[in-house]
């Protein structure tokens, strides 16, 4: 099956997520599933992509993703996956859940970290319900949640969390043994032969109760003077622990071999932690065959039997904790060590994979069934297309949505009606990108390749082509208007349509600042809907807000459909399709069929003639829908790019 899963941390990140991580998608890959992860970093492998994201205030090496739930709903459009795996609650993992709803995909929610708890660690416990608000509403969203633990699950339950269900976690008893002892690594801590080694090993954190482990290793040391203690891991703590512990050594964060080699080079592990929902530590340092001394919760309670294979305190008694410590400087660990290896050498994560895989499989047969397609992908089939108000040249132009549409659509003619290129922007200093490149690129295919008919009509961004009107270059042809006849014999006026804006021909320095104008609100858009998007809130256009206002002050652009329909009629036409205002609209004004085709900068939106010559004005996402490989949800849902830019049937007159 095809697997997508979406994390903030991942590989090479150290900490439990990203290790679990790792191994589920290391296993599942073995099983022959296509397992793609998009997650946060500075780095990634084959399989992999980069999410933008941002650190987390006060700690770093913690990074925060952002929303990208159009990028994860256009991927996964094209390549659908079976299922998405969420692992983290962030702004990325929400956006992630609702782009997979939206397109129907089962979403199955991992719960790896118990940050309503942290809130206490942190000092602010006031906002600990609220948070746990928080993952109930996000959790709610996806088909199932995923737990380590039957004590988590219990716990979820009891909040009002629906189908939770539990996923174990392994330990790789190849690369965690206690033959990894060195006795050369103890030698460079001073360690002698007969002495012990207590280690701790985590993030230094607040909420990993470092404290404790410090206090438990001093009371230890009165018991025995030359015992040792060594802190393997790093974060925001460690400075301060560095020099509030002078006797104790702090090594830094290590992995793999090196880390094996760590474990088994102590004799007991410390693991005061009271917030972790598994804590991969415990099964590590029992697979090295230390003793392991924990809280009676989480993966403790699950795999360590009191004196039998580890030693367990009640969770929250801090005296208690600090007893068996000690108790652990007097066992000789032989029967305990070797209880404990074959405690973990039953853990394998291949077998915490296959549970994964059934929790998948379990899903998808519940889902409804997708219809592939054996051949190639699904294509639009239309008489002719009308796209105009692009803009290459510009950052908010949408090109690689516009490619889409493009590969999507297979046609008999294409025309641009205006303001492709942008050439006022490109006067400005603006930079012509590789991906608007690659939108020429794609109707050059398209001429060549599927013998498609394109006309280019200038606009007023890119009137520089007035020069040299008209012209034919094979399959294409660049005019300034055309009458375009439908398959049912109709005649439309094909034509930008600034020349009936009073301002781009009467105050072209109006229009000029205009558009420089409408640039800078374009960039506070994509600010504020960021904002919008972190709190889950619909997409708004300050632009278009600002422009009406604008627009309804000044009346700039007074007139303009009338004048247009006026044209029409004079010529003979029975409709009339036009560009410029960046509003799309279908109606019909006295008489004559009054078209148009939006724009791709915001609303994303152009006009089709079916092979039966009737015209509609279809959004991004409707053409996505009705090329999908299985449409979307269908109860009750609008298109939200519809919802927030319907086809107009009253003039309303915007700026470009």
């Amino acid at each position: 099956m095809r697997i997508a899963i979406v994390t903030d941390t991942y590989l090479p990140d150290i900490n439990g997520v990203a290790m679990t991580l790792g191994r589920f998608a290391s296993e599942l890959r073995k099983r022959k599933h296509l397992v793609y992860v998009s997650h946060t970093g500075d780095s990634k492998d084959k399989g992999e992509s980069l999410m933008k994201s941002v650190p987390l205030p006060g700690y770093s090496e913690v990074r925060v993703g952002l929303p990208c739930k159009g990028k994860l709903g256009r991927r996964w459009i094209k390549k659908r996956p079976d299922v998405v795996y969420v692992a983290t609650e962030s702004p990325l993992g929400v956006s992630a859940i609702k782009a997979a709803n939206k397109l129907g995909i089962p979403v199955v929610a991992g719960f790896h970290t118990n940050f309503h708890h942290y809130m206490q660690d942190y000092r602010m416990g006031r906002m600990r319900q609220s948070a746990m608000a928080y993952l109930r509403r996000v959790h709610a969203h996806a088909d199932c949640t995923v737990v380590p633990t039957t004590e988590v699950r219990s716990q979820l339950a009891g909040e009002g969390f629906m189908d939770v269900r539990v996923i174990g976690r392994g330990v790789d008893t190849k690369l965690f043994c206690p033959s990894k002892r060195c006795a050369e690594l103890r030698l460079s801590w001073g360690a002698r032969p007969g002495s012990k080694v207590v280690m701790v090993v985590g993030r230094l954190a607040a909420e990993k109760n470092l404290s404790l482990a410090m206090r438990a290793f001093l009371e230890m040391q009165v018991r025995v003077p030359d015992l040792l203690c060594v802190v393997v891991g790093d974060g925001p703590l460690r400075e301060t622990l560095s020099h509030q512990y002078r006797n104790v050594q702090f090594v830094g964060s290590r992995t793999g071999d090196e880390l094996a080699r760590h474990y088994a080079s102590a004799d007991i592990v410390l693991f005061p932690s009271e917030s972790e929902t598994f804590g991969n530590v415990l099964l590590e340092g029992m697979a090295s065959g230390a003793v392991v001394v924990a809280y009676d919760y989480a993966a403790a309670r699950q795999h360590v039997i009191h004196e039998k294979n580890g030693l367990l305190a009640p969770k929250g008694d801090e005296r208690k904790f600090i007893e068996r410590a000690i108790k652990a400087i007097d066992l000789e660990g032989d029967g305990m060590t070797r209880a404990a290896t074959a405690t973990a050498r039953q853990l394998s994560w291949e077998a915490m994979a296959i549970q994964l895989e059934s929790c998948f499989s379990d899903l998808l047969s519940r889902a409804e069934p997708i219809a592939r397609k054996s051949k190639g992908k699904r294509q639009l089939k239309v008489r002719t297309l009308f796209l105009s108000d692009i803009h290459l040249g510009t950052d908010d132009s949408k090109s690689r949505e516009v490619i889409d549409v493009l590969k999507r659509v297979r046609c008999k003619r294409i025309v641009l009606n205006g303001d492709i290129i942008d050439g006022w922007a490109l006067r400005r200093g603006k930079k012509w990108r590789s991906i608007h490149t690659r939108v020429i690129r794609e109707l050059l295919k398209k001429m060549e390749k599927e013998k498609t008919e394109i006309i280019y009509l200038r606009g007023n961004h890119d009137e520089f082509m007035e020069r040299f009107l008209p012209v034919s270059l094979g399959k294409l042809r660049c005019v300034k208007e055309f009458i375009h006849h439908s398959a049912l014999g109709k005649k439309y006026l094909v034509l930008h349509g600034d020349g009936f804006d009073s301002v781009s021909t009467s105050h072209r320095w109006v229009a000029k600042l205009g558009a420089v104008s409408y640039d800078f609100l374009l960039g506070v858009n994509r600010i504020y809907n960021r904002y919008r998007l972190m709190r889950g809130k619909d997409y708004y256009s300050v632009s278009k807000a600002i422009k009406a206002r604008v627009k309804s002050a000044v009346n700039f652009v007074s007139n303009y459909e009338d004048k247009l329909v006026e044209l029409s009629r004079k010529r003979g036409c029975e409709g009339i399709i036009c560009g410029h205002i960046h509003t799309p609209a279908d109606e019909l004004k006295d008489g004559i069929h009054y078209l148009n085709s939006g724009d791709w900068v915001e609303t994303m939106s152009c006009i089709v003639e079916g092979n039966k010559g009737d015209f509609s004005v279809l959004y991004y996402e409707d053409i996505l829908e009705r090329t999908m490989e299985r449409p979307l949800q269908s109860s009750g849902h609008v298109s939200p790019i519809a919802s927030r830019h319907p086809v107009r049937t009253n003039a309303e007159a915007l700026i470009s």
